[in-house]
């Protein structure tokens, strides 16, 4: 069953916030942090050519400082 663009989206917007919160510490991590990469690029590949510039990479704003 292939996957719809919105699935394909919502996968990549997953995978991305993901990639924000990883803090690569050891060898473990830096596979985890290869690997998603990896599913982005892949899940990118899916997309038709011309939705991809409906992807907007996730942009890590520092809400903590907002609250305080």
């Amino acid at each position: 069953m292939p996957l719809s663009k919105r699935v394909i989206e919502t996968l990549i917007d997953l995978v991305e916030n993901k990639l924000s919160c990883i803090e690569v510490i050891d060898r473990e991590d830096a596979r985890e942090l290869a690997s998603l990469e990896l599913a982005r690029r892949q899940l990118e590949a899916l997309l038709p050519q011309n939705a991809k510039a409906d992807v907007v990479p996730f942009q890590n704003s520092s809400p903590r400082s907002a609250i305080a």
